[in-house]
């Protein structure tokens, strides 16, 4: 199967299909519009053949459609047939929920992204759980509102990385995840990495672009479960018992085509 990939983000709309190595780029904005972007994607693809298509949306999706336009892009996203649009059949999830698909290694993992807002997904035992953790309230604002571009522009680098250390401790008090993947085009911006952290690779929501069409995951849904083979079927130790399994046992397990961002062949 020809998978192509689309993420939207506030700045740039990136797309790779099945067999390129790289992927490619073009400027969305806060004009940018749906038509406009699957007329850009087309450009850019050219005559390449693909049979599906993956996007990743910067804002909410419930059953495969936006329910709210996003914050950063034009309007007319809410119900908008990408599917007509593109000939093709579609999968839309939120743009987060992709790249924590593509960073998971097993267990509960909380992604966090920090770009233009806070992007974030929970992933526990494969079941992908899309969530809006930027808009909860936060010191005189939101989470998004401190740690996303316009706190980072208005606070400066130094009390930002205060403001994300802060940010991920208490989410990790609160949801107790194995690992916390943090992603975004800013967190190269952490001169170190809050404890219990490890950094995540925009790379990594195409892999999530392309799982999303993988056997067992074919369908539409909210809730995206993927299958995983372990790297060893003979692994060293002894597993622990079934009620410390996510947290010990799944993180031994790792995921075929985590090389970054060449899709698959």
């Amino acid at each position: 199967m020809r998978v192509l990939v689309v993420d939207v983000g506030g700045t740039h709309i990136k797309i790779l299909a099945t067999g390129q190595r790289a992927h490619r780029t073009f400027p969305s904005g806060p004009a940018m519009t749906p038509d406009q972007m699957v007329s850009g994607v087309k450009k850019m693809i050219g005559d390449r053949k693909y049979d599906v298509v993956s996007i990743g949306y910067p804002g909410p999706v419930l059953r495969g459609r936006p329910v709210a336009d996003p914050h950063n892009l034009g309007p007319g996203w809410v119900g908008f047939d990408f599917q007509t649009a593109f000939g093709r059949p579609v999968k839309l999830v939120n743009d987060a929920a992709m790249q924590a698909l593509g960073s998971y290694k097993g267990g509960k993992m909380l992604f966090l992204g920090l770009g233009t807002g806070l992007g974030s997904a929970l992933v526990s035992d494969g079941i992908v759980e899309p969530m809006e953790l930027g808009h909860l309230p936060y010191r005189k604002g939101t989470f998004e509102d401190y740690v996303g571009v316009r706190g980072l522009e208005k606070s400066g680098t130094r009390k930002w990385r205060r403001y994300v250390a802060d940010v991920v401790a208490r989410l990790i008090a609160a949801l107790e995840p194995d690992e916390v993947v943090l992603g975004g085009g800013n967190v190269k911006r952490l001169k170190e990495l809050p404890p219990g952290c490890r950094a995540g690779d925009n790379a990594n929501a195409f892999l999530g672009g392309f799982r999303l069409w993988e056997a067992g995951n074919r369908r539409p849904s909210s809730r995206l479960k993927v299958r995983f083979q372990p790297a060893n079927k003979k692994r060293k130790g002894q597993e622990r018992g079934r009620a410390h399994r996510t947290t010990h046992q799944e993180s031994r397990r790792q995921t075929p085509g985590m090389e970054g961002a060449r899709s698959p062949r």
